[in-house]
């Protein structure tokens, strides 16, 4: 079976959402989910990982420091780096792993968009990723070159968001 390449990209909700969903339908067949968190803080417990805890063929692993500038953030550039290239070196040794047969790299277009990791290396991770193993790549600002290397690609238009009314963060709708 060939593997698919996938982007779930866009300024709108859903992107983490999709990928998730992807992982649940996959595992439900049998098959073994890798999903590697590059920009969520490694210290929180977002809901996915507490529902995705109890999914024997499902593993998920946080690298981020959280989101740059974002709620407060107040970590340097250079550590938010080094989680997301921790975060990489892990993706490129689970994506050659027999272990698993889908890896969700969640939010590493975001990775790329702030510069913690180039943009160069994913396009030298997809092109090697073996032919049998499924890749997700999740966030916003998917670049043209990373859009025409993969096999599918959905973008999520944010048409109106609670944000936008003042409304905050609801625990199990954003983490």
């Amino acid at each position: 079976m060939q593997g698919l390449k996938i982007i779930f990209t866009g300024n709108g909700k859903g992107k983490t959402t999709a990928a998730i969903g992807a992982a649940v339908r996959f595992a439900g067949q049998g098959f073994k989910v890798k999903i590697i968190q590059f920009i969520k803080d490694s210290k929180f417990r977002y809901g996915e990982h507490k529902t995705l805890e109890m999914i024997p063929n499902i593993e998920i692993e946080s690298f981020g420091k959280g989101f740059i500038g974002i709620l407060g953030d107040r970590k340097t550039e250079e550590e938010h780096k080094i989680a997301a290239l921790k975060a990489f070196e892990a993706l490129k040794k689970d994506i050659n792993s027999d272990k698993y047969n889908m890896i969700i790299a969640d939010e590493i277009l975001g990775a790329i968009f702030a510069k913690l990791i180039d943009e160069k290396d994913v396009e030298i991770l997809i092109k090697k990723c073996p032919k049998d193993k499924h890749l997700i790549l999740t966030g916003r600002n998917a670049s043209r070159t990373l859009i025409d290397l993969v096999d599918t690609v959905t973008e999520m238009k944010e048409i109106k968001h609670h944000y936008q009314n003042g409304l905050p963060p609801y625990k199990g709708i954003e983490y």
